[in-house]
């Protein structure tokens, strides 16, 4: 049998594109980031090994894998920023090493994780006291409230679902998620100014323009401020609910 040869033209033009690293846990960050990210912003995703159990120790086993996960991506892809898929484990590693690791296995002239996604969407609404509700355990939750209080956000309330597996977390329902984000809010002992709804496992989108409704309040969630933050730093804008990716900041001044 003959093959048939054919000729062929290459495509000019190459889409924007942005990476993610996920944890090898988590069943939601990626369907979320497909549905904030703009069409015209190319989405390629590698994983990385994660312990089933969340705990210090597992969080900050990750930083050993990040720098191969990193190396994973295409070598010919462009990626205007890449972002790492778990904010208390940036908190533990910390967002400096974070960045580093990832830039040993991928060229990429930008680097950003929940924490420093938070921390940026807090100075572009002008945030500084945030309920925060986590799936987690007090251990892990803590290293995030000092992390975020070294940056000037205060966390006065803080409320948890207590889960310690992270199959677990995706399960937790959106009328849990609602009830527990507007009595964290009503329970402050100080006013705040916002609410986090920690964890990229946790499907916070079905319900943050209800939470907004009955708090009163912007709702932010891992997935919301890293797909915001991402956006921004590769020029261009995410889309969804919540009061900041419906752009009452600006969302596009210079990236940092």
């Amino acid at each position: 049998m003959t093959g048939i040869h054919f000729p062929h033209t290459s495509e000019a033009h190459r889409p924007a594109q942005v990476g993610l690293i996920v944890l090898q846990s988590d069943e939601t960050i990626e369907q979320d980031l497909r549905l904030l990210l703009p069409p015209d912003l190319e989405l390629l995703v590698s994983r990385i090994p994660s312990g089933d159990e969340v705990t210090p120790q597992t969080l900050a086993a990750m930083e050993l894998h990040m720098t191969a996960s990193a190396a994973l991506f295409p070598s010919s892809a462009r990626l205007s920023a890449v972002g790492y898929g778990c904010t208390s484990g940036t908190a533990q590693i910390g967002a400096a090493e974070v960045a580093a690791r990832i830039r040993k296995g991928v060229d990429t002239p930008q680097v950003t994780e929940p924490v420093s996604a938070l921390i940026a969407a807090c100075a572009d609404l002008g945030l500084r006291r945030l309920a925060l509700l986590s799936p987690y355990v007090a251990p892990v939750s803590e290293r995030l409230r000092t992390v975020l209080a070294d940056a000037g956000i205060d966390t006065p309330v803080f409320g948890s679902f207590l889960v310690e597996e992270e199959a677990r977390v995706a399960r937790i329902s959106a009328g849990s998620i609602l009830a527990a984000g507007r009595d964290l809010v009503a329970a402050s002992p100080e006013t705040v100014e916002g609410l986090f709804l920690s964890c990229t496992n946790l499907r916070s989108l079905p319900v943050l323009t209800a939470l907004e409704e009955a708090t009163g309040l912007p709702v932010l969630a891992s997935n919301t401020v890293l797909a915001w933050h991402m956006a921004r730093l590769a020029g261009t804008r995410a889309r969804g609910p919540g009061q900041l990716l419906r752009g009452s900041g600006d969302g596009m001044r210079a990236a940092g």
